[in-house]
């Protein structure tokens, strides 16, 4: 249903601040994992740039005063829909609120808006000898609004931890234009309720970010980089739960199959075996040979072939770019398929050997393509289900393998979603999950911070999912 969005203009907005434009409307109405499935998404009624807090809290108000939904937008490089407008209204888009607004680098802080690049922040703080550490791969294109509404974390997170861990503070506006401020610039605080860690990780559903105090890190003197070959997946798995487990003081230890190095060899001209490999980085300030060490001892009891170390850039950035762009090789690789949602489950780091094991199993069993990637020091396995899109009985085969490895990864104690969220794509996992006590919990924040259902509707709870918003009975 359209929605009269005309009361933009009524308000102190700059008019190069409002866009009711087809092309600037059909630009917000996908993110990056709507478009990768094509999902034409849904066409916002108008697109605002707010300039500042005073902005957001204006439309926010006057929005819900009108019952107009408002969903907030960044870099769209969301992978679950999470920053389509579901269902219209505005989208809200905040990535020219970039700037830096305060530095201290003698209390190892920085406030920035919600619209700055990750990697803008380590570059801004390197002179200083810090960084922002939990950034995940797409830290170089995505924005730090969008990793606190997914709660990101990324190959780093073995050692540093997700951004959570890193975000001392916000300002953040709630639906009614209610500007708030939470958390504390000291380390510590308890201090009343953790209205932070509520808003971080709520896709925009509670609150808009209009600010964040973020807490850095000193860079490691030592850095050094490299791979493990292995005969086996098997053998790949059960040495990164060992060297995990024996504390070995890894900053990245990522899992990639033969069928992934494959497909990044096409994708990016490498060299990679087509082998199960595990990559892995080193971060301290002293004694990293001895870590190398002792991992590669704890390797060598699980059969590793070869296992390679460098403190070479050049090699370095090689091996990465090959990780980081590993979604991008999937998609690539055989233009008669498509990856089905992007996999992304978490689970125990005893029962990770497990699940890699039965994704195998199950893609043997379906008869399909499921190459297996991901950040394995914590968990976190990605995989995607390759089918024919033009094959109805193909892609059926594919939802029921995705579905199964979701229902395997709960039941182990795991999770749906690692890093990517709930959005629109995986609101029927929330329950099984969580339960039906705590996702009525979940119901009840939303609808005591957003009554009227303003703040990105049709995200995260299963009810919105088929395009109705919630009713008044249900609020």
């Amino acid at each position: 249903m359209p929605h009269d969005c005309s009361f933009l203009e009524d308000l102190p907005l700059a008019a190069d601040r409002i866009s009711v434009a087809d092309e600037r409307r059909e630009s917000h109405a996908t993110d990056y994992g709507a478009e990768r499935i094509d999902d034409g998404g849904v066409l916002p009624d108008a697109v605002v740039w707010p300039a500042c807090t005073a902005d957001v809290s204006a439309v926010l108000a006057a929005a819900t005063d009108r019952g107009v939904p408002v969903t907030p937008y960044a870099a769209g490089t969301g992978l679950e829909g999470n920053a389509v407008p579901a269902h219209g209204g505005i989208s809200l888009d905040l990535t020219r609120m970039d700037e830096v607004v305060d530095y201290r680098p003698a209390d190892l802080q920085i406030d920035v808006g919600p619209g700055i690049i990750g990697s803008d922040i380590d570059e801004y703080v390197a002179g200083d000898g810090l960084f922002f550490p939990p950034l995940p791969s797409s830290g170089d294109i995505s924005t730090i609004g969008g990793m606190i509404a997914t709660d990101a974390s990324g190959m780093q997170t073995v050692r540093y931890g997700e951004v959570a861990d890193w975000v001392l503070g916000l300002e953040a506006v709630l639906a009614d234009g209610t500007v708030i401020e939470t958390g504390s610039r000291a380390i510590k605080t308890s201090s009343g309720y953790n209205l932070t860690d509520l808003i971080v990780g709520s896709e925009g559903t509670l609150a808009v970010v209009t600010e964040a105090t973020l807490e850095l890190a000193g860079r490691p003197e030592q850095v050094r980089g490299g791979r493990a070959i292995f005969e086996t997946l098997d053998d790949a798995v059960e040495a990164v739960f060992d060297a995990v487990r024996t504390d070995v003081g890894v900053a990245k230890i990522e899992l990639v199959d033969g069928l992934s190095a494959t497909m990044a060899n096409e994708y990016l001209g490498s060299d990679l075996p087509d082998a199960p490999m595990v990559f892995l980085e080193f971060h301290a300030n002293h004694g990293v040979e001895a870590e190398i060490d002792l991992c590669r001892t704890i390797f060598e009891d699980h059969a590793v072939g070869r296992f390679e170390m460098s403190d070479d850039d050049a090699e370095m950035a090689a091996l990465w770019q090959a990780r980081r762009e590993m979604a991008y090789a999937v998609s690539a690789y055989d233009p008669d398929l498509e990856p089905l949602h992007p996999g992304d489950v978490t689970v125990p780091l005893s029962s990770y050997p497990e699940i890699v094991r039965e994704t195998k199993r199950l893609a043997d069993e379906y008869d399909l393509l499921v190459p297996c990637f991901g950040h394995a020091g914590d968990g976190n396995l990605h995989y995607s289900v390759l089918v024919d899109p033009d094959d109805p009985a193909h892609r059926t085969r594919g939802e029921d393998l995705y579905r199964e490895i979701v229902a395997l990864a709960i039941e182990l104690g795991g999770t749906a979603t690692g890093e990517h969220g709930i959005g629109e794509g995986k609101q029927r996992y929330l329950e099984p999950e969580h339960g039906a006590g705590a996702v009525d919990a979940m119901r009840a924040v939303k609808r005591a911070l957003d009554p009227t259902d303003t703040l990105n509707p049709g995200k995260i709870f299963p009810e919105t999912a088929d395009g109705e918003r919630l009713t008044e009975a249900e609020r």
